[in-house]
C-alpha cells in the first residue's frame, strides 16, 4: 500500500476510493467519545462546561450534516460556538482564518503557521492551543485499545472482491499514521494500492490527483459514511456510494454489487436511491 501519490501509477480502469473513520473502521464514536471532545475539555479548561462542550463536539461530528468534517474545521466551530455562549477564546480570529486559508489542515502546516505568526507578531494562542490539543488527540487515539478499532462488518470481504477489478485507494480525513497503524492490523491494507489523508490536502483535491493519473471520471467510486464524502465526489464529477450510518453492515455487503454496476455503466439510477436514502438516514438525527 503506498501513502505517495507521486510515485502512484494506474493498474486497473476503475478505481473505488473508500474514507476510514465511521465508513470502513468502526471507530468514528469511540475517537470522539474519548479522544477528540475530552482533550479539547482539558485543553482550553472547560471542566465546568463540560457537558455542554462535549454535546456540541459530538454534534458537529458525528449527529448533524458536518459529519465527519476536517478536526480543524470540527475545532473552530465549536470554538467559536463556545467564544459566543461560554467564554471568550484568546486568538480565536487567527486560528478561524488559518481553518479558511490553509493550503492543508495537518499538524504539519499548522506548526508553520505557528511559527508564521509568531514572526509576524500576531496572536498565536489559539493556534498553538489548537496544535497542542490534536498531538494530544493523536496520542490519544494511539492509546487505544486495538479491540476498538476494527473494521466493520462486511469490509475486508467486500474490498477483496472490489480490488479484483478495481484499483482501491484511502481516503480520509484522518491522520496518515492512525489509518495505516489501522489499516495494516486488521487487513483492509492488502486490498488498497494507495492510502491519502489529511496529510495529503481534502478528500477533493485527494480524488483530484488520482484522476490524473489517467482515470476517467465516470470510472471512480467514493465510499463514504459523511456529506463531505458525497461533497468531494461530486466536485471531481465521480460516483459515490454511501455507508448509512447505524446501517453499515447492510452497506458494506451490498458495496461489490454497486461497483459491479459501475463496471457495467449502470451504477447512476441506484446511485439516486442510495443518496436519498443517505440524505434521508442522516436527517434522521443519525
Amino acid at each position: 500500500m503506498s501513502v505517495s501519490i507521486e510515485d502512484y501509477k494506474k493498474k486497473k480502469d476503475f478505481l473505488v476510493c473508500v474514507d476510514s473513520d465511521g465508513c470502513a473502521m468502526d471507530t468514528m464514536n469511540v475517537k470522539h467519545f474519548k479522544c477528540f471532545g475530552p482533550e479539547l475539555v482539558k485543553e482550553w479548561e472547560l471542566d465546568d462546561y463540560r457537558k455542554e462542550v462535549l454535546d456540541k463536539w459530538n454534534e458537529v461530528n458525528l449527529f448533524s450534516l458536518t459529519r465527519g468534517i476536517n478536526r480543524y474545521k470540527a475545532l473552530a466551530t465549536v470554538l467559536s460556538y463556545i467564544d459566543s455562549k461560554i467564554r471568550k477564546i484568546e486568538g480565536l480570529d487567527e486560528f478561524v482564518a488559518w481553518t479558511e486559508n490553509a493550503e492543508a489542515l495537518s499538524n504539519s502546516v499548522l506548526e508553520k503557521a505557528v511559527l508564521d505568526a509568531a514572526q509576524g507578531k500576531m496572536n498565536d494562542f489559539c493556534l498553538k492551543k489548537a496544535l497542542s490539543w490534536s498531538k494530544k488527540v493523536n496520542s490519544k487515539i494511539a492509546s487505544l485499545d486495538e479491540s476498538e478499532l476494527l473494521p466493520f462488518e462486511g469490509v475486508r470481504d467486500s474490498l477483496k472482491q472490489i480490488h479484483k477489478t478495481c484499483d482501491v485507494a484511502g481516503v480520509s480525513s484522518a491522520n496518515r499514521s492512525a489509518v495505516k497503524e489501522e489499516w495494516t492490523r486488521t487487513g483492509i491494507a492488502e486490498h488498497v494500492d494507495i492510502l491519502l489523508c489529511q496529510e495529503d490536502g481534502p478528500k477533493d483535491a485527494c480524488i483530484a490527483a488520482l484522476l490524473k493519473k489517467g482515470y476517467e471520471a465516470g470510472n471512480v467510486l467514493m465510499i463514504g459514511d459523511a456529506p463531505g464524502d458525497v461533497k468531494a465526489a461530486e466536485q471531481n464529477g465521480v460516483h459515490c456510494y454511501p455507508i448509512l450510518v447505524k446501517k453499515e453492515k447492510e452497506s458494506w455487503l451490498n458495496a461489490a454489487a454497486a461497483v459491479d454496476r459501475l463496471l457495467k455503466h449502470s451504477y447512476e439510477p441506484h446511485e439516486k436511491k442510495m443518496l436519498a436514502a443517505f440524505w434521508k438516514n442522516l436527517g434522521a438525527g443519525v
